[in-house]
């Protein structure tokens, strides 16, 4: 497992939420990622090599955390939000409700999870804007983001992101007065 520690990630966690941090590691190592082996890459470099599917491992960790007491957490969103320019013409609202989501969160407690394996730009929003969010929202006050190191993310689909670029990323960006403390914890398989 690797770590990055950005905006007082670690001792916030350290300070708080050491039991719940516990827990989470244990999760980590608890998932076999060799079962979730199953993707068939169809892509021309490697074409029929077998493959980590994201997919089902973002279904273990869920099960895992939701056998522990962790939970989605869900709020719905208003996009009232700006002016449009004379002569725009909006679009129909959607059939489905707009909504923003912490993979994980316990009741009573203010830290929360992100599970990423997907784009980098999931992994930058999730850490960057919708925990802040969330906090702004009085949900969480610290935050943990799970995502693969290279080595993991090379056996995964074209275009995963990983914790190596997720953190040069991070430390290139700088903190903000507004960036809650997060911990970004890379695993590999």
């Amino acid at each position: 497992m690797a770590k990055y520690d950005f905006n007082g990630g670690q001792s916030a966690i350290d300070s708080k939420y050491s039991d719940e941090y516990s827990q989470i590691v244990s999760v980590i190592t608890l998932i076999d990622s060799d079962l979730f082996k199953t993707k068939t890459n169809h892509e021309n470099s490697t074409n029929g090599k077998k493959l980590f599917s994201f997919t089902e491992i973002n279904k273990a960790f869920k099960k895992a955390l939701t056998n522990r007491g962790w939970s989605n957490y869900k709020v719905n969103c208003d996009y009232k939000y700006g002016d449009y320019l004379q002569g725009y013409i909006q679009a129909k609202e959607a059939h489905a409700k707009p909504f923003r989501d912490m993979d994980f969160v316990k009741p009573g407690i203010k830290l929360g999870i992100d599970v990423q394996f997907r784009k980098n730009a999931f992994m930058i929003y999730s850490g960057c804007a919708k925990m802040t969010i969330f906090s702004k929202m009085g949900v969480i006050d610290t935050g943990i983001e799970i995502v693969p190191v290279k080595r993991f993310a090379d056996e995964m689909s074209t275009g995963v992101s990983y914790f190596e670029q997720f953190a040069w990323d991070l430390h290139h960006r700088g903190e903000s007065n507004i960036d809650i403390p997060v911990l970004i914890l890379g695993v590999d398989a």
